[in-house]
């Protein structure tokens, strides 16, 4: 039996990689460390009942909770999901961004350096070496933005334009740093623009969708002609399980689903496909620094790792829109309170 921490579990992408492990197998431990902000919600996981898996509630900026998690939990594996990530929320308030994921990942790193090897006259009177490998889960936003052709690889060059990115480029340097200097083994993955079940809506697809139903504004940003290309949440689990079972120690991986969309397209997608109008489309001044285009060239997972995304865009967007419609309740429970607030502050529309 091995221990997994999964920081930032019950966010969106965390909480369905937790599933995803735990459906897949039964000789993993799962620690859920997660500080629950708004965007980290329990019920993405109370369907759970599993006896190996349990959840902490900490902060990965307080380094005593840290350390005591790895001790007395004996962790093998480290995922990082946990940060603040939506850029719009970094252009209002910075901060929260750097010391969360900058400062946030070196104090894991430290758990994980100090675990990893224990030396014979350390206080737990023992010979102790373990692998604890770490995997930092990062974005194709550290890249920049590209023009109209051309496609992000491992080896392109970092060039984040918010401080959401520039906060992540940080965290992936000081983790890469730390397998540079210190040996640990370590692994980067870079995933484009995720969409499915759990996503917190102030992100593009479920904000369209509820809004959407409700016969509500649907905010574009400037032309809404920013193209990314978008992963189904299920085919990134199944990415970064792949990384940790066969990724070379110290290298990076970008996890791309190969589908280019502008927003507006996605937008009319939605409309379309709940039989709206047009007409609930309202173009809002766009927010400062928008990188036009993002698009990820995944060769290097595929030819070396063998991974491949499963969902075609079309048959994950439609699955996409049913959950969210048929999960009325989770949604209501997730845009109440705080979030209205700041859905109007962001967009000077009324819900």
């Amino acid at each position: 039996m091995k221990n997994i921490l999964v920081t930032g579990g019950a966010g969106f992408i965390g909480s369905n990689f937790i599933k995803y492990m735990l459906n897949k197998y039964n000789d993993y431990r799962i620690i859920n460390l997660d500080m629950l902000t708004y965007a980290g919600n329990l019920e993405n996981l109370s369907d759970i009942y599993d006896k190996n898996y349990e959840f902490v509630k900490a902060d990965i900026r307080d380094a005593q909770t840290i350390d005591n998690v790895f001790r007395e939990c004996d962790i093998d594996i480290v995922i990082n999901f946990a940060a603040e990530s939506h850029v719009d929320r970094s252009i209002e308030d910075p901060q929260i961004f750097l010391t969360t994921n900058i400062l946030g990942t070196q104090i894991l790193l430290d758990a994980a350096k100090k675990y990893w090897k224990i030396r014979p006259d350390d206080k737990y009177d023992r010979e102790y070496k373990k692998n604890v490998k770490y995997i930092q889960v990062s974005t194709d936003e550290v890249y920049g933005a590209l023009g109209a052709t051309g496609m992000f690889t491992e080896t392109t060059p970092l060039a984040p334009n918010s401080p959401y990115s520039a906060s992540k480029a940080s965290a992936d340097m000081i983790v890469r740093a730390y397998h540079e200097t210190f040996g640990m083994p370590i692994n980067i993955t870079r995933c484009s623009n995720n969409y499915g079940p759990y996503q917190f809506p102030e992100k593009l697809i479920p904000l369209m969708i509820n809004n959407c139903k409700n016969n509500k504004q649907l905010p574009v940003y400037g032309d809404g002609m920013q193209i990314r290309d978008w992963l189904h949440v299920s085919d990134h689990c199944s990415a970064i399980d792949t990384v940790l079972h066969k990724g070379k120690i110290g290298e990076i991986y970008n996890i791309g689903g190969n589908n280019e969309k502008a927003n507006i397209e996605i937008v009319k997608l939605i409309i379309n496909t709940l039989r709206k109008s047009d007409n609930l489309i309202k173009y809002v001044q766009d927010r400062p620094g928008h990188d036009r285009r993002y698009a990820i060239d995944n060769t290097k997972i595929t030819t070396e790792l063998g991974w491949k995304p499963s969902y075609t865009f079309e048959e994950g967007i439609k699955e996409t829109i049913d959950w969210y419609l048929n999960n009325s309740e989770w949604f209501e429970n997730v845009t109440s309170g705080s979030y209205l607030s700041y859905y109007n502050m962001m967009y000077n529309i009324n819900c």
